[in-house]
């Protein structure tokens, strides 16, 4: 993150975003002296975290140079999130995505107006080569979350409402995709606090950062076949890697049932709506190996489909009466 990059996007992303609500968990909560708190991101136009790196990135760079069009490849909350701050900043956009994308995501960004280009079905690769050849033809400010230097500033921001939110907050548990959000965050979070424990959460089926990540090197894996698409990561960046290395403390992987189970409590006993990668984090504290006295899962996005709310509601079980 550059020198001064966070307070200029806390400057930035504060005339556009209200603080997203840090709301206290008793359900999640195992004994007295614990307090978890979801930090509820889901609430943020489009529904998702992403807004914030898109918002201050697009800033940054008309700062620097005339901006035409913004050109992304997406899953679908990153194409949302670029399409929003394009119409905000009043610039055309155009989102690349996946031909077999998340239906309620890539309607979210039709509706903010923006070009969608369908590219490849197997995941975000083909996607990524058609925006990135895109944006070199037609002048494009292509405005990649993996490897844009000014995005994660966005998403740090999180991390200083937490602190301010919760002072002594002691652990945060947060969704690892292309890990731009865990990179903002936990720099972010460790300027304030030299005794935070970050704790990324992946899908066990896309585990190429968490396979990474132990081994010190980037490690692409086949496939990333998960129901969380934000969390669909099968090429690794190397910078990232080594990033995530120093700053993230610990990683833990979370199964489809996992993250079916935790959508479903949210819902039902905190009337909160998650998607998969949404839920992840609170999936990955549920497993009990890690955890902190005042914790901090992050609720990074409510773009969930019906089929896959359907899915979550059949593993609620009834609670036993007394």
């Amino acid at each position: 993150m550059q020198p001064g990059a966070l307070a200029d996007a806390r400057r930035l992303l504060s005339r556009y975003l209200a603080k997203t609500r840090l709301a206290r968990v008793n359900s999640l909560e195992r004994n007295p002296e614990q307090e978890v708190h979801l930090k509820l991101e889901s609430e943020l136009p489009t529904g998702s975290f992403k807004v914030r790196g898109a918002l201050y990135a697009l800033g940054v760079q008309m700062e620097r140079k005339n901006v035409r069009e913004v050109v992304a490849s997406s899953t679908g909350n990153h194409g949302a999130a670029v399409a929003y701050a394009a119409k905000l900043f009043g610039r055309k956009s155009r989102i690349f995505l996946p031909e077999k994308c998340n239906p309620l995501k890539r309607a979210n960004i039709a509706r903010l107006g923006a070009e969608i280009v369908e590219k490849g079905s197997a995941d975000l690769a083909a996607a990524f080569e058609a925006a990135s050849e895109y944006a070199q033809e037609h002048e494009a400010y292509f405005l990649n979350d993996a490897t844009d230097v000014d995005l994660p500033a966005g998403p740090g921001t999180i991390a200083c409402e937490i602190f301010e939110q919760l002072p002594e907050v002691d652990a945060i548990y947060v969704p690892m995709g292309d890990t731009a959000l865990i990179r903002g965050v936990a720099e972010a979070a460790k300027q304030i606090s030299s005794t935070v424990k970050i704790i990324g959460v992946q899908s066990e089926r896309a585990p190429s950062y968490f396979l990474s990540w132990k081994e010190g090197r980037a490690i692409e894996t086949d496939t990333c076949d998960t129901i969380a698409d934000g969390l669909a990561t099968r090429t690794p960046v190397a910078a990232n890697v080594a990033a995530i290395r120093e700053l993230v403390d610990e990683i833990v992987l979370v199964s489809e049932e996992e993250m079916l189970s935790a959508i479903g409590r949210l819902l039902i006993e905190e009337h909160v709506v998650a998607e998969p990668a949404g839920a992840a984090a609170t999936a990955g504290f549920l497993q009990g190996e890690q955890a902190g006295r005042k914790v901090v899962l992050l609720v990074t996005g409510a773009n969930v489909t019906a089929h896959i709310m359907k899915r979550a509601i059949a593993t609620i079980r009834p609670r036993s009466r007394a």
